[in-house]
């Protein structure tokens, strides 16, 4: 909590990443492969279940944790963040009838791993980086 606290005060977390260079992609994921050889390359998410998480009320951000499923495999949980840093697990609407009322927020999974080499995509297909 209190390291979510530090990186969130005073912190629009809509604003938070930024466009890097291929190049810069690339050092990175190669830095994190030769110190972690035998780890899952990458995930494959789709842009639909992170539409659905950034389209709730409220909603900054996403909150991306590495997992283990239920067939003992490395996966990532993602949930929304409001601008607070706090986890939309629930959240809170107002309806039409203006009735305050709880929904459930969207907690997903399912992201596929990467196989093999390369996964920055370049102009002329992958870019490897091995």
């Amino acid at each position: 909590m209190m390291q979510t606290e530090l990186l969130t005060k005073n912190r629009n977390i809509a604003t938070i990443g930024e466009e890097i260079t291929p190049e810069q992609g690339a050092e990175f994921v190669n830095n994190y492969r030769k110190a972690h050889p035998n780890d899952v390359k990458a995930y494959i998410i789709g842009k639909d279940i992170l539409t659905q998480i950034l389209a709730q009320p409220g909603c900054a951000g996403i909150h991306f944790y590495n997992a283990v499923n239920e067939f003992g495999q490395k996966t990532l949980v993602y949930v929304g963040l409001d601008q607070d840093g706090k986890e939309m697990v629930n959240y809170t609407v107002v309806t039409a009838n203006a009735e305050i009322k709880k929904e459930k927020g969207i907690v997903a999974d399912r992201s596929i791993p990467t196989p093999g080499g390369g996964d920055i995509f370049g102009d002329d297909g992958w870019f490897y980086i091995d």
